[in-house]
């Protein structure tokens, strides 16, 4: 069996839908399993509803409404008869998160948001499901909060795999079913998402459970790029990388793969494969067993709005074991992913990533204990094989806050 994923650029609009059945009829669709994320920006849209629910209720029904909007201007298109059923599929999902948004009595914003914002891959996967269908692609439409069980750190859950696998196991691998990525469920089956861009997790877990064959996530890039083509004008296409190549990668932070989806996969050894949805023939990158990267070029890679803090000790006391754990006890507390770390006797300096914006309550705690000084929206740069001309090309006309380097990879915090 195999396993794909199409991201929401590929969905955004009908005619995207409609170039995944080019793309299933290119390259066949017996023992497919689908993993389809929500649709454009929509995760967006849903974290908007989510926001104004805790800051403005009165704005609810209008951000719903402009949801509502986009994805019945996609079926108009795909299903000229308003009569289909699809059109009440879609009113049972909206009319179960204003429901939802009414009884709620949960003050916890991690818990609202995980009922909330899958409900974008609920609709796309209906939609596209429909549309295969429509047709006459028979597919087996699942919900993946069936399969996928895990604990209650919302937003950011770890998968209960004894139980996933048990789930999974029972999936027909002889036909083609279309499912969601992002998301699971609790033990009281309250919905959990995996964490942003958790749809190729998604599919590395359905693949690991499922002994698939392989695993193509399907881009509008043409495979792996040596850097993302939003910040850097130049870019070449990766064709091979090995998995512990690429597990270097997506920790430092590379957008086209999720951290967590490699390391399903390399324990069985399951290819994963990132294509082209607009040209499905062509080869791609390739990410498998293996020595290293093909061709062998420095690889740059960008994470933005990034904090950068220095801490030292009030009394010139060393920053030495106990104190790093306490550190980073905080950092876990405080849901701040570290990504960059340097430290001298008195001093610690760190970069971290405040996705959750625990940014100001985590500066109160540390104030008692450390001098600090902090620099918000940096830059933390990581080139992977750097050489002279790709570490210059970043040092020239960027101020540079911290840098540190090793054999194979230097990185750098910019202003």
């Amino acid at each position: 069996m195999r396993v794909f994923k199409f991201g929401g650029a590929s969905i955004k609009d009908a005619d995207g839908i409609r170039n995944i059945v080019q793309v299933l009829k290119q390259t066949g669709h017996a023992n497919t399993l689908i993993v389809i994320s929500a649709m454009g920006k929509t995760t967006n849209a849903m974290e908007a509803i989510v926001d104004t629910y805790f800051k403005d209720k009165s704005e609810i029904t209008s951000k719903i409404t402009d949801t509502v909007d986009y994805h019945t201007a996609i079926m108009k298109d795909l299903f000229p008869n308003p009569q289909h059923k699809i059109y009440k599929d879609i009113k049972v999902l909206i009319d179960e998160v204003t429901g939802f948004l009414a009884w709620n009595k949960s003050p916890n914003y991690n818990f609202v948001y995980d009922q909330v914002v899958g409900y974008g891959e609920l609709i796309a996967t209906s939609i596209v499901s429909a549309y295969l269908e429509e047709i006459g692609l028979k597919n087996n439409w699942l919900d993946v909060r069936n399969y996928i069980k895990t604990d209650t750190n919302y937003r950011d859950t770890a998968v209960n795999w004894k139980k996933t696998q048990e789930n999974i196991s029972n999936i027909d691998k002889e036909i083609l079913h279309i499912t969601q990525g992002f998301l699971g469920s609790d033990d009281n089956n309250f919905t959990t998402t995996l964490g942003r861009e958790g749809s190729d997790y998604t599919a590395a877990i359905l693949a690991y459970c499922l002994n698939a064959d392989s695993v193509t996530i399907w881009k509008d890039v043409p495979g792996v790029l040596n850097a993302d083509p939003r910040y850097f004008k130049e870019t070449q296409l990766l064709n091979n990388i090995s998995y512990l190549e690429a597990i270097e990668l997506a920790f430092y932070g590379a957008s086209v793969i999720h951290p967590k989806t490699l390391q399903p996969l390399q324990k069985k050894e399951i290819p994963l494969h990132v294509k082209s949805f607009i040209h499905p023939t062509d080869n791609g990158t390739t990410v498998g067993k293996g020595v290293g990267i093909e061709p062998k070029v420095p690889c740059f890679i960008v994470k933005k709005n990034q904090v950068l803090m220095k801490l030292s000790s009030l009394d010139f006391s060393f920053i030495v074991e106990d104190s790093i754990s306490e550190l980073f006890k905080l950092f876990h507390e405080h849901k701040m992913k570290v990504d960059l770390i340097q430290n001298s006797a008195i001093s610690f300096s760190v970069c971290v990533d405040n996705k959750f914006g625990g940014l100001e309550a985590l500066l109160n705690r540390l104030k008692s204990t450390f001098k600090i000084v902090h620099h918000e929206n940096v830059s933390l740069y990581t080139i992977r094989h750097f050489n002279a001309k790709a570490l210059a090309s970043l040092q020239n006309g960027h101020e540079i806050l911290l840098e540190q380097r090793g054999k194979e990879t230097v990185q750098l915090v910019v202003k």
